[in-house]
């Protein structure tokens, strides 16, 4: 193995790879930050190189390496630090473009398969996400406007920046496709006196929905449905989506924003909450997208832009989270660690690689790389909300929309 090769990778900071199998210790690049794993033996740093994408992932899930130190996110700035701009290698055009069109293969999410996909993760294990989620069980970037906040004062904190974004009086009718657990469901019925219909694919999230909503009392103005937003009928006076754009896809673009649409009344309002890449579109087919979210696709502001104007709905307001989502993944993974003996003996030590490897690559990515969180607020004219933002960060909230006929 050429180490010339090798040291060319590494353009700043520094790797140590100790090869167990020969105690040699490989150092590539010098300064700081700096990044020490230990590997088997040679056929795993050749295994790694020759499709890192892909195999870093594989070769850790394997046990065929370990960081040593400080955990994965060492590893993951060196990678961010050192990754060249832009997609494709020495990919040729023709190659690239076969690429793409599996990817959008891969996105077109019917109903068989975006059900399929779901529950391939949200239908693991009934207990996994209770150990390392809030105790409301929201799985999607909180909000970290003051420092040092704890995840349940972050996450309810973002719920409540969405009712806001709203604009709800009491009575109603809302809709939130995409309803997880029913978290963001419960704080509107509980904190605006509104009727709230959710929408979810997971029988598990379904179940435990029903359950705490009839256990709260709520019932009676919160429903859950076991249902694809494309199927769903309705008029509302607000819909919200909180972390399930992403699994929607870029062909059914167009599908989704003139659902929403129909099912929006006059004067309506909605608030789509999505991970989104702050550079141009790119290649999701991603070791995270093969073995946690499958059929998944982070889009680029330009690639909704679209979609969302030809539905009629009028964009309102945007807002970009940056690094909130990193500080939700840390504390899913340090909470993820503090049960972490008891799922390596229930479902294997494989699963609980991929799933640190995951959350560290997660937060990784909204750390160092390029994904950030949109929140999109429309509607269904320019007089559907107030004019100025001042009343998302006002300390009681103004008791009727704003009105053009003033």
């Amino acid at each position: 193995m050429r180490l010339d090769w090798l040291q060319r990778l590494i353009q700043r900071g520094c790797l140590r790879i100790h090869l167990q199998q020969s105690g040699q210790t490989i150092c590539l690049g010098e300064g700081q930050p700096e990044a020490a794993i230990t590997m088997r033996n040679h056929r795993v740093l050749t295994r790694v190189l020759r499709n890192p994408d892909f195999a870093l992932g594989d070769a850790y899930v394997d046990g065929d390496w370990w960081p040593q130190g400080h955990g994965l996110l060492p590893l993951f700035q060196l990678y961010f630090l050192n990754a060249p701009a832009g997609s494709g290698g020495s990919e040729g055009p023709g190659a690239r473009l076969l690429r793409r069109l599996h990817r959008l293969m891969v996105e077109r999410n019917g109903r068989r398969r975006a059900r399929r996909n779901v529950q391939a993760h949200y239908d693991l294990d009934a207990d996994l996400f209770r150990r390392f989620l809030d105790p409301e069980l929201h799985y999607s970037c909180a909000y970290f406007p003051r420092p040092g906040m704890t995840l349940e004062a972050a996450q309810q904190a973002k719920c409540e920046h969405i009712a806001r974004k709203l604009c709800l009086r009491p009575g109603d009718r809302v809709l939130d496709i995409g309803s997880g657990w029913g978290g963001l469901g419960r704080y509107l019925a509980e904190t605006r006196n509104v009727h709230v219909d959710g929408l979810t694919l997971s029988d598990d999230q379904y179940r435990e929905s029903c359950r705490r909503a009839t256990e709260r009392g709520l019932d009676h103005r919160l429903r859950f449905f076991l249902r694809d937003y494309r199927e769903h009928r309705g008029c509302y006076d607000a819909i919200v989506s909180v972390g399930m754009f992403e699994h929607v896809g870029r062909p059914q673009y167009p599908v989704f924003f003139g659902t929403v649409a129909d099912l929006l009344a006059d004067g309506g309002r909605v608030l789509l909450h999505s991970i989104g890449r702050s550079g141009p579109p790119a290649d999701s087919d991603s070791w995270i997208s093969r073995h946690v979210f499958p059929g998944g696709y982070i889009p680029a502001l330009s690639e909704v832009a679209g979609p969302l104007e030809r539905s009629g709905l009028v964009l309102s307001d945007l807002e970009v989270w940056r690094r909130h989502y990193a500080l939700t993944l840390r504390a899913w993974h340090q909470r993820f660690q503090a049960v972490r003996g008891e799922f390596r003996d229930r479902l294997g030590e494989r699963f609980c690689r991929t799933w640190e490897f995951y959350l560290q690559a997660c937060e990784a990515l909204f750390t160092w790389g390029d994904l950030v969180v949109f929140q999109c607020q429309m509607a269904d004219a320019n007089d559907s909300v107030p004019l100025a933002r001042d009343y998302l960060y006002q300390s009681e909230l103004p008791e009727s929309r704003f009105s053009a006929s003033a």
